[in-house]
């Protein structure tokens, strides 16, 4: 765990020079605008750690796989969002010397990610080797509203000498993954060009042939005072470079304004990019950087105004809040059902920036609750254009009659996860796509969705569950042999108690799913059976009969769920006895001693728990809280949240405020200690549920939303607001009362601290709190 970052309310801010953490700093201050983004390098050379990163959504290459022995079923390749463009950079002379930042000659540094705002800022004061010294000023942002266009302004000041300074921003497609597996460059050049008032480069993946035209254009000042001065340019194959040398009296300040915009074939017709790019940034440059920075700024107060959390009295948890929801939502934005959310966004290059389960389970109820309903929508529509790749991906491993494997990892709806345990075991993630359907219908009351694209996935999601389970004669039950669960510090695993509990759930949702659009929807019921060739009479009569003989792990005695057969042949040692110096135990400990452990990278059943809370009682939920809970090391990012919403509703809240806080500081803090990988946006959604869920008590029931909040003791109040069926409503708990604001033109009838109210536009309710 690391603690050198100030914890402001709307700033991440660091305000010294750690180059033993820069790897770290980089990922925290990444920019993106849900299309762009890029990792919060330094704009010159620097002489320590670094992971120079910048990222487009969609694009992807097919990196071929890399195993030590080949088996039947693995996938071809392993798909990778790849590094792009380097539109950042900026070379440095001062009189002849080529100038990097050295860690050494560091005089003050300030770096601060302004998250209001949207902008990244920093101030360096370097010491050059013969005694000058110079300030460098730093800002950069990705249009929230442009989405082809990122803004870069710099600054070099003389601070004790006059002389010659030279500043030469410069586009550079020589980039290439540090992931690759066979270190390729992943890219095939297209061209390039400089000229005074527009230079471009251009380049086309290898493989997957997406293009990308990358546009500059500069402006200089001295003093605020823009310079007519030509520019000298330089052109190398994948790279352009302006360069504009001035002579600076003491203390005048030398800027360069760099416009830039990333075109692709992904909206834009490839013949066209250059042209397009040119367009765009010919209007930028008139329009200017100021009116460029005023309109992002907008764009992020009206996000803000919808999804911000207030928390007073508690500067880490108000600061961690803040970052997980900017880091989501400069991820994605929702306008693209044919993007999704990697688990590091554009934070790094670890996970491939591909598609997990993670965005059904944690991601899709962050955005129901902060956006329109057609951004989640979009989410769960991305499933449906791959179920045809996902019956293909079952049938690989020997499934048939429409049967639907969803991919553990994918850009495309193919498979491209090659880690046997994770990508033929880890089924489990096939439930977490059905309980998405099932909570987006459930938060929105859109039923139509089923009728129009939900039935066809939930069908060939059952058909894959009834040919994977099997009947055991010798516990005279159907069984699931051979998974991973949620916690990847078990494999190939028989009877994981929260995958046979989602398969059953599945096949029973699916069922009832099936006769509700038959009644309501025949038109798109009969274009569904006859496209599935469902045999609607016999069919769930086999899947009743799954539902009633499923086989789960328990412990009669302690009165809890196994996580699998055999659990309790484990020696059950709590986590608390692990030596301080071992965590994390996958960074200390061979992969056979983890397997062998009790040790729980995310307890499987509390998660069954979590999404099936209704199904259970308090107790039931109390006692495997209690029992997996001081076994988990949560070495997994999707693990706190979990604990803290179910701590929450047991009324454990100092574990609930404590699993908060690691999940909300997660990557500020690098529990973890990977943070230099990246961040892990898609578990930051995680952490929203734990506020809103956990502390908010946030439930829907028969078309209610439902409020049963409470206040952790460090806090003076916390506030939110919710977006539900065309309402917005406002949430504030202090330790005396809770108010409820209407945002909306139209009444609204919640349940709040356990009494039903009807709230009008406008109007605010209060229920006063007791000890």
């Amino acid at each position: 765990m690391k603690d050198y970052l100030i914890k402001d309310s709307w700033k991440v801010i660091e305000d010294s020079l750690h180059t033993e953490y820069n790897l770290v700093s980089e990922s925290i201050a990444s920019l993106g605008n849900g299309r762009l983004g890029g990792r919060g390098n330094f704009e010159e050379k620097f002489d320590g750690p670094t992971l120079r990163g910048s990222y487009i959504a969609g694009i992807y290459y097919p990196d071929k796989t890399k195993v030590g022995w080949w088996k039947n079923g693995y996938p071809e390749y392993f798909a990778k969002v790849i590094n792009s463009v380097n539109w950042i950079g900026i070379d440095v002379w001062v009189g002849d010397y080529d100038y990097e930042m050295r860690s050494d000659g560091v005089v003050d540094f300030y770096a601060e990610l302004d998250m209001r705002e949207g902008v990244l800022r920093r101030t360096t004061i370097s010491e050059l080797p013969d005694g000058k010294q110079i300030k460098i000023e730093s800002e950069r942002f990705y249009s929230m509203c442009d989405k082809d266009q990122c803004y870069l302004k710099y600054t070099v000041t003389a601070l004790n000498f006059s002389g010659k300074v030279s500043l030469a921003p410069y586009l550079d497609f020589n980039v290439r993954n540090t992931d690759s597996n066979y270190d390729e460059m992943f890219w095939n050049h297209l061209g390039n060009s400089a000229e005074q008032d527009f230079s471009y480069v251009s380049a086309e993946t290898k493989k997957t042939h997406f293009r990308v035209t990358a546009g500059m254009i500069s402006k200089y000042y001295i003093n605020e005072k823009e310079l007519r001065k030509q520019k000298e340019f330089s052109t190398q194959e994948g790279l352009v470079s302006h360069n504009l040398e001035v002579s600076l009296e003491e203390g005048d300040r030398f800027t360069v304004e760099k416009y830039c915009c990333i075109t692709t074939s992904l909206y834009h017709d490839q013949e066209n990019l250059e042209s397009i790019c040119r367009s765009q940034l010919a209007k930028a440059s008139k329009d200017g950087y100021v009116a460029a920075y005023e309109k992002h700024k907008n764009e992020w107060s009206k996000i803000w105004s919808v999804c911000d959390i207030v928390i007073e009295g508690d500067p880490a948890a108000q600061q961690g809040i803040r970052f997980n929801i900017f880091q989501l939502y400069q991820t994605y934005t929702g306008d693209d059902a044919r993007l999704n959310i990697g688990p590091k966004g554009f934070t790094g290059e670890k996970y491939g920036g591909v598609t997990y389960w993670d965005t059904e389970a944690y991601c899709i109820p962050f955005y129901l609750g902060t956006a329109d309903s057609d951004v989640a929508r979009n989410l769960l529509k991305y499933r449906y254009h791959h179920l045809d790749n996902a019956i293909k991906n079952a049938s690989k491993l020997g499934f048939n009659n429409g049967a639907a494997l969803f991919p553990m990892v994918t850009m495309n709806g193919e498979e491209c996860h090659n880690e046997w345990e994770i990508t033929f075991e880890e089924i489990h993630r096939n439930g977490a796509i059905a309980y998405a359907i099932y909570d987006y219908i459930k938060y929105t009351g859109d039923q139509k969705y089923l009728a129009e694209y939900g039935l066809e996935v939930l069908i060939a999601i059952a058909r894959f569950w009834k040919q994977r389970v099997n009947w055991s004669e010798d516990k005279q039950r159907f069984v699931i042999l051979g998974v991973t669960g949620p916690n990847e510090y078990e494999n190939n695993v028989n009877n994981n108690w929260y995958t046979n509990y989602i398969a059953s759930w599945c096949l029973h949702y699916t069922a009832e799913s099936i006769k509700w659009v038959q009644q309501n929807h025949k038109s798109d019921y009969d274009r569904i059976t006859d496209k599935t060739q469902l045999d609607a009479q016999n069919e769930p009569k086999r899947w009743q009969a799954i539902i009633d003989g499923m086989y789960y792990p328990e412990d009669k005695e302690r009165q809890v769920f196994l996580q699998q057969d055999g659990f309790l042949d484990k020696e059950l040692v709590p986590a608390e006895e692990i030596p301080d110096g071992e965590y994390p135990i996958h960074q200390h400990w061979s992969w056979d001693r983890i397997l062998r452990s009790c040790f729980i990278k995310q307890a499987d059943v509390l998660q069954g728990l979590y999404f099936f809370e209704d199904q259970f009682n308090k107790e039931t939920i109390k006692r495997n809280f209690d029992f997996y809970e001081p076994l988990t090391v949560h070495e997994s990012s999707l693990s706190p949240c979990v604990h803290s919403i179910l701590a929450a509703s047991i009324g454990r809240k100092e574990k609930a405020y404590e699993m908060y806080l690691r999940t909300a500081r997660l990557d500020l803090d690098d529990y973890n200690n990977d943070t230099k990988d990246g961040l892990h946006i898609t578990s930051m959604a995680g952490t929203w549920m734990a506020l809103v869920k956990g502390f908010g008590g946030m439930r829907i029931k028969e078309n209610h939303l439902i409020f049963n909040p409470f206040i952790p003791d460090k806090w003076t109040s916390y506030s939110f607001k919710i977006k539900f069926r065309g309402s917005v409503l406002q949430l504030t708990v202090t330790h005396e009362d809770i108010n409820m604001i209407n945002h909306s033109p139209n009444q609204i009838s919640v349940v709040l601290a356990g009494e039903e109210k009807i709230i009008y536009p406008k109007e605010i309710k209060t229920t006063i709190l007791t000890a």
